[in-house]
C-alpha cells in the first residue's frame, strides 16, 4: 500500500468526519465561522490519529479485530 492509498484514506475519513461535525453544529442552531473551523480542525486531527494508528498497525503487521478488512504485511 503506497502513499496514495494512505492519503486517499485520510482524505476520505476527514471529509466524512467534517460533514458529520458540521451537521451537528447546524443542528444546534447557532453556527458561526468559528464553529465550522473548529469542526474542520477536529476532523483533521481525529482522522490523522485514526489513519496514523492504522498505518502503524499495518507497518508492524499487528492484527486488529476492528481492522479485519485490512490485511497487514506478513514478514
Amino acid at each position: 500500500m503506497g502513499a496514495g492509498f494512505w492519503i486517499s484514506r485520510y482524505l476520505l475519513a476527514s471529509s466524512i468526519l467534517f460533514i458529520i461535525l458540521t451537521v451537528v453544529e447546524y443542528s444546534k442552531g447557532t453556527t458561526s465561522g468559528a464553529d465550522i473551523l473548529s469542526a474542520l480542525a477536529w476532523s483533521l486531527v481525529a482522522s490523522a490519529i485514526f489513519i496514523g494508528s492504522k498505518y502503524w498497525r499495518y507497518r508492524k503487521a499487528v492484527a486488529c479485530a476492528a481492522c479485519s478488512g485490512d490485511k497487514p504485511k506478513t514478514r
